[in-house]
């Protein structure tokens, strides 16, 4: 289970390196106020650099001219993790995470003990990831949705596996419903040459992949980085033998100028934290509707001059997603 959080909006178009990125006036203050909190003024102002992936007590990142270091972190900072913007300063032997930049959205999933631990950083793009095999859960792509919204984060639709497609197959038609809602959507398949498809979709974006098991996450991971395979070992050399290569998030610039963080055990969104009242937000569909119906505290269920249920029945909403809105609420209410 995975659930999100999210700070102030702020869309960044990321180069391959830092050397083009300046922190700005706000971002400053924010650094300052953050480390004024913790009671730990700085002596020096640091260098703007970018987390690569997180080790323990240590963090491997990337400088604003490109080169790649592992880092110690002050002991006071909130848990760094991949696509994160700090300052570093320079050791003797290597480096110091110094400050962590106000983040403007954060993924996080409970740890063990149930407590939540950020996981990525700064996400532009989620792309959900779907396919014929294995068949949907219900409604988790709307979960995904809801997800997103909340986080101020575009989501868009990749079905994949088109190859499996069974002619007039109900999932292309759900995939076109939610196109009409104006999402950005891709039909896509391992067997197709390259990823331009993918590219496209992408842009200059930095991306997280989210989808059930055994959709096909990696296969298209592997057609946008095709030299994949060698990563761990790439890690391995910089941060000790690869130890957590394969469960911590890891962020990774893309050939056309966007970044992935991919994050091995992402799978699903947990929506507990989501107040019911903003899971509309996720259903962007139902927004003409809303404060239309007849008692103020309608709970769209079977209440008479419901303005939603009228949309439903007269086809400005569809049945599927109303019902899938009524289950996820009907969740939060227990929860």
């Amino acid at each position: 289970m995975l659930v999100c959080q999210c700070a102030e909006r702020r869309w960044v178009s990321y180069t391959s390196t830092m050397t083009k990125r300046r922190l700005t006036d706000q971002q400053t203050r924010r650094i300052k106020a953050q480390r004024s909190s913790a009671g730990d003024a700085p002596a020096e102002t640091g260098q703007p650099g970018v987390v690569i992936a997180r080790y323990g007590k240590q963090a491997l990142i990337e400088t604003r001219s490109g080169d790649r270091l592992l880092c110690h972190l002050r002991a006071h900072l909130e848990s760094p993790v991949a696509g994160d913007e700090i300052l570093w300063l320079p050791t003797e032997e290597t480096g110091v995470v110094d400050a962590l930049v106000t983040r403007r959205n954060v993924l996080q999933r409970p740890d063990p003990q149930g407590r939540l631990r950020p996981v990525a950083a700064n996400i532009d793009l989620m792309l959900i990831v779907f396919a014929p095999e294995p068949a949907p859960q219900a409604n988790l792509i709307d979960r995904y949705l809801v997800a997103a919204e909340n986080m101020e984060v575009e989501a868009a639709l990749v079905l994949n596996k088109a190859d499996l497609l069974e002619p007039d197959d109900e999932l292309a038609r759900q995939l076109d419903r939610y196109a009409e809602l104006g999402y950005r959507t891709l039909t896509t398949h391992h067997e197709l040459p390259g990823a331009s498809d993918l590219t496209a979709l992408i842009g200059r974006d930095t991306l997280v992949l989210v989808g059930q098991s055994g959709v096909g996450k990696s296969s298209l991971i592997q057609r946008l980085l095709p030299e994949a395979s060698i990563r761990v070992g790439a890690l391995s050399e910089v941060a000790d033998k690869g130890r957590h290569t394969t469960t911590t998030a890891e962020l990774f610039h893309l050939p056309g100028g966007g970044r992935l963080i991919d994050s091995p055990g992402v799978r699903d969104f947990g929506l507990t934290h989501v107040a019911p009242e903003t899971v509309f937000n996720g259903f962007r569909e139902f927004s003409p509707f809303l404060g239309q119906c007849r008692f103020r505290d309608c709970q769209h269920q079977s209440e008479p001059g419901c303005a939603l249920t009228a949309a439903v029945e007269n086809g400005d909403i569809s049945s599927e997603r109303f019902e899938s809105f009524r289950q996820i609420v009907a969740t939060l209410a227990v929860t």
